[in-house]
């Protein structure tokens, strides 16, 4: 008998037979172990059969997916009710997104306190109204009660809406539509004027209104003064909290903006972002000109102070405006002289005074602190604007630069001459011409005069009394100390620091009497009061 069973099962036909019963047992056997498959299977049937809106259709993937964590609280309540699966998947998009750096950010308006919102129920107006988001986020509705909407779109906030509506109701349609949105507040750190916290107003009415528009990056820039020249204007970021998710930053190159005009860039801003302009780390000249020019830029017209130091003619402290400007005092008792037009190196430089013969124009520092606690250190060659008109070189200021131009090794004759006739050197300097000369007094020379010419600008020696072989150079030094050296003279040479140096505002050159001068002028003091005595007897007694 087993034989006969056994070889029936060897046969093909057999087989065959055996294999098909199997088949259509097991399945049976599952689907009444897994009533929760069944079900699923009635519901998506029904949902297909039935006119239902694309709002709240049931995700028939759900209950296959892993859930995150945060939804798990409420798995026995979306396991009862159809909850929409719109609102599931941006719970977990949200959540699992991580945006880098340099991606699109998210311009979708997300609700928080202080919008206005409409909710309407349709064809359940008694539901429906009008609500002031407070600064929790949560609305308190009609047979619902409270439900928070901070953080979520409006179209995400009528499907959560929705959601708890639909113990009440067959299947709610609800609509949420933005009637005056609410303030934004940014925030601008950085390397702008003045950094900080700032409230942008929207202008239009908002919500249904096509005609409302938000700030952009650019207004909020300009509504913080200006970015200033220590900026990178290519790295410009914007940080934003989108919803509940986590922060996308986007990076703003305001150089491509300002160049090719592309707005594309000047994103909108939103309730929470931070505008942040980094510090470059190094300085075109070119690009900082190009973009003082530009709108969201420091303002031109805003006073610098900056300091002036090192071989200038009078170092110091001076404010420089696009204005008019007065060096040293308000009642500019040192005689600088008005500047106007743009607060550049050169204005700066004027208002000190000019340079010094000692002075190496070609390695000019300017050492600028930034916002963030560093310093910058620029260096300008003016030898360049005046040889080759690199305007570039005249620097725009920034409020609380310091500028040292240092001493020179070595001195030029072409190019102390050359630059005697420049704006760099002041228009005349004043030296102190006292003793045997023809007319002693203060006289005025152009800088880079030397010390043979500051003798013949007094008329030369006076002839028969000067000492002719030396003088000498009295000179009060920038740090306050007196030098006096004994010069020997020789007007047959040229510009040399022994014998025909380069003279300096208010030097003094003392010309000494020579010794028949000195012997002639003792003998006189002798006889003067023997002769003054006389004069007193002859007229008492009149001989």
């Amino acid at each position: 008998m087993h034989n006969t069973k056994l070889k029936f099962i060897c046969q093909p036909f057999g087989g065959v037979v055996l294999l098909t019963a199997i088949n259509i047992a097991f399945p049976l056997a599952s689907l009444a172990q897994n009533p929760a498959k069944q079900s699923t299977t009635q519901i998506k049937n029904y949902t297909q059969r039935q006119s239902v809106p694309a709002a709240t259709q049931i995700n028939t993937n759900t209950p296959r997916q892993v859930l995150p964590a945060g939804t798990q609280v409420n798995a026995n309540y979306t396991q009862k009710q159809a909850v929409p699966a719109r609102t599931q998947i941006d719970t977990k998009y949200t959540q699992r997104q991580a945006i880098p750096a340099g991606t699109q950010v998210s311009t979708n308006y997300t609700l928080g306190g202080g919008d206005r919102i409409r909710v309407s129920v349709f064809e359940v107006p008694e539901y429906s109204g009008e609500y002031q988001v407070p600064p929790g986020g949560a609305i308190n509705l009609p047979l619902v009660g409270s439900v928070s909407v901070l953080g979520l779109t409006t179209e995400q906030a009528a499907d959560l809406i929705a959601q708890r509506y639909k113990r009440y109701l067959k299947q709610p349609i609800i609509s949420v539509n933005l009637l005056s949105p609410r303030p934004i507040n940014i925030f601008v750190a950085g390397e702008v004027t003045r950094p900080g916290s700032y409230t942008l107003s929207l202008q239009g009415s908002g919500g249904n209104d096509p005609g409302v528009q938000f700030p952009t990056v650019l207004s909020a820039l300009t509504t913080a003064q200006g970015i200033t020249q220590s900026a990178d204007e290519t790295q410009v970021l914007l940080r934003r909290k989108v919803g509940r998710g986590p922060e996308q930053v986007i990076t703003v190159n305001l150089k491509d903006i300002r160049q090719t005009g592309r707005i594309t860039q000047d994103l909108t801003l939103r309730d929470g972002d931070t505008i942040y302009v980094p510090t470059a780390t190094t300085l075109n000249l070119a690009d900082a000109r190009n973009l003082s020019a530009s709108s969201f830029a420091a303002d031109p017209t805003r006073p610098r102070t900056v300091a002036v130091i090192g071989e200038v003619l009078r170092p110091g402290s001076y404010l420089v405006t696009q204005g008019t400007s007065e060096g040293g005092n308000a009642n500019n008792t040192t005689g600088a002289p008005s500047i106007t037009g743009q607060p550049t190196l050169m204005r700066a430089l004027q208002l000190a005074g000019g340079i010094t013969p000692e002075a190496d124009v070609r390695n000019i520092t300017i050492r600028r602190p930034t916002r963030t606690g560093g310093e910058q250190s620029i260096k300008v060659d003016l030898w360049k604007l005046l040889n080759s008109g690199d305007i570039n070189q005249d620097v725009l200021l920034q409020d609380g630069d310091t500028i040292a131009f240092p001493r020179t090794t070595e001195v030029s004759r072409a190019e102390a001459t050359q630059l005697a006739t420049t704006t760099l050197s002041p228009s005349r300097i004043q030296v102190n011409v006292v003793g045997e000369v023809k007319v002693p007094g203060i006289k005025e020379v152009q800088p880079n005069s030397t010390l043979n010419q500051a003798l013949l600008s007094a008329g030369g020696f006076n002839d028969g009394r000067a000492s002719r072989g030396r003088v000498d150079l009295v000179r009060l030094n920038p740090d306050g100390s007196v030098t006096k050296r004994n010069v020997k003279i020789d007007f047959a040479a040229g510009i040399n620091e022994q014998t025909n140096p380069i003279l300096r505002n208010n030097d003094i050159v003392v010309v000494y009497r020579s010794g028949l001068a000195k012997t002639s002028d003792t003998i006189s003091t002798i006889i003067n009061p023997f002769s003054s005595v006389l004069g007193i007897f002859r007229a008492i007694f009149g001989f």
